[in-house]
Order: structure tokens, then sequence, then C-alpha cells
């Protein structure tokens, strides 16, 4: 007798305890539930606003109103700094007046063929960017083909830097305009091997350093100034990729940039998400 009130007495609690346990998951249900309710309920109302007036269709008509302003803003930069490809000696073959389907100026030609023969000719506001001098510099190089080639740079700066304030897209490699005479920075991390991981965050602030790169020739380095030309197609590649667009390659500066020019002032670019 005594061993069964015993055993009883264990069956009892042990079914209290799983009374208990049943009881706690219970609640923790009954607090989800609730949280689901509340949770179904703000998404509910989120799809309201999503459909109302102030919700994804007026999201959409202001970035499109945005396009059109920066395409407007851009169209002023690509009126003040043209892009031309020299016909002939004399005749220039305006930027936008390429046939359909031949991006390189030729009609019915092919890209790949044609973008470095026709690198060469482009000019942006009537001047040249002759990338020789910059790779074989001698002591015969003309000048005035160096000042023409760094007028040219500059240009280049300036526009870049107007296109990206346009866009809010923060330039890879920052630049410092001066005209024919603008630089173009480098900012590396330098890894410091007495670091702790703890606090990298700060480190990796602490050890940045930015070194500037010279878009011009005059007293300078050529191995230097051919690599801020280098960067500064790397932030015309930036500006591309932003608009959707690849890279024609790393010697066509101008080339490049007049991809830009007329992929941003294309229908297309107000109607991009």
């Amino acid at each position: 007798m005594g061993n069964m009130l015993m055993q009883a007495k264990v069956v009892e609690e042990h079914a209290q305890t799983k009374e208990d346990h049943l009881a706690t998951e219970i609640k923790s249900l009954l607090v989800s539930g609730t949280s689901l309710s509340v949770a179904r309920k703000r998404l509910q109302e989120s799809g309201r606003l999503l459909a109302g007036e102030k919700g994804l269709a007026r999201l959409s008509a202001l970035q499109k109103i945005l396009r059109v302003r920066q395409q407007h803003m851009i169209s002023q930069v690509a009126y003040l700094y043209p892009v031309k490809t020299l016909i002939g000696a004399t005749q220039e073959l305006e930027l936008d007046s390429f046939p359909s389907g031949s991006r390189s100026g030729t009609p019915g030609g092919n890209i790949d063929e044609n973008k470095s023969r026709n690198q060469g000719t482009l000019t942006i506001s009537g001047v040249q960017l002759n990338m020789l001098p910059f790779t074989q510099m001698t002591f015969f190089t003309d000048k005035k083909q160096i000042q023409g080639s760094t007028t040219a740079l500059g240009y280049i700066a300036h526009v870049i830097s107007l296109i990206a304030s346009y866009l809010h897209v923060p330039l890879r490699y920052p630049l410092r305009l001066g005209g024919s005479h603008s630089y173009i920075k480098d900012c590396a991390v330098f890894n410091n091997p007495t670091s702790s991981g703890s606090n990298s965050t700060s480190l990796a602030a602490a050890n940045k350093k930015c070194l500037e790169f010279p878009l011009f020739l005059d007293g300078q380095d050529a191995t230097r100034a051919a690599y801020a030309i280098f960067l500064l197609n790397k932030d015309i590649e930036q500006l591309l990729n932003y608009v959707g667009i690849e890279s024609l390659g790393p010697r066509h500066v101008l080339a490049n940039l007049k991809e830009l020019f007329k992929t941003i002032l294309s229908p297309e670019f107000i109607e991009s998400d």
C-alpha cells in the first residue's frame, strides 16, 4: 500500500510539472499570437500607405522629377564642356549625332574595332587629350601638346566633379580642382600589425592616408601623372556603373565620358529605377 501511494505521488508530481510546463508554453503562444496580430496590422497599414497618395506612386513620381532635374543640370555641363569627335582636319561631329546602334561614330561599325581609333580624335571643348606625353615623355615632346592635354584633363576633372555632385555619388578617388593643375587623391588604409580587432574601425580611420597625384606634367613625374589619369578614369567608370553602363576600358577617358553623357541625356535615364 505504501509503495502504491508513493508511486501515485510521483505520478501526480510529474503530471503537475507537465501541466505547469504546458501552461508556460500556452502563455508564450498567446504572447506570440498577440505579437503576430500586431505585426499583421502594421503590415496592412504599411500596405495602405504604399498604395496611397503618399506611397510608392508618390515616391516614383518624385524620383522621376529628380531624374529630370539631374538630366537638365548635366545637359548644361555637356553644353559647357562638349565632347566631340574630329572628322578630318576641321570638321567636328557632335556627341549626340551618332546613328543609333553605333556608339563609336562610324555607321554600322564595330565598337571594339573603332573605339581605340576614335579615342585619339575625341575632344572636350575643342581640346584633345593625347596620352603619349604621359607614357613616353622625352626632351623633344611638344610642349603645346602637353599643355593641351593638361587643359583637357582639367576640363574632365571639373565635369566629373559636377556630375558626381548632381547624382549624389561620392567619388572613390576625390578630386582637388585647380583648372589645368588639378589633383586626384588615392586614399589607402595601411595595416598596422600591432592593432587589435576590438578597435579596428577607429584604427583604420587613423591609418587612412590620402596621396595626391597630379593631372598635369608641368614639373611632375610622368609616372605619377599617368597614374592620376588612371584614377580619373576609375571615377568615370564608377559613374558609368552607377547609371548601369560598363566602361570601355582604362585607356579611353574621353570615350567613357562621352558614353556617360549619352546615357544620362537619354530618355531611358529618366525612366530608370
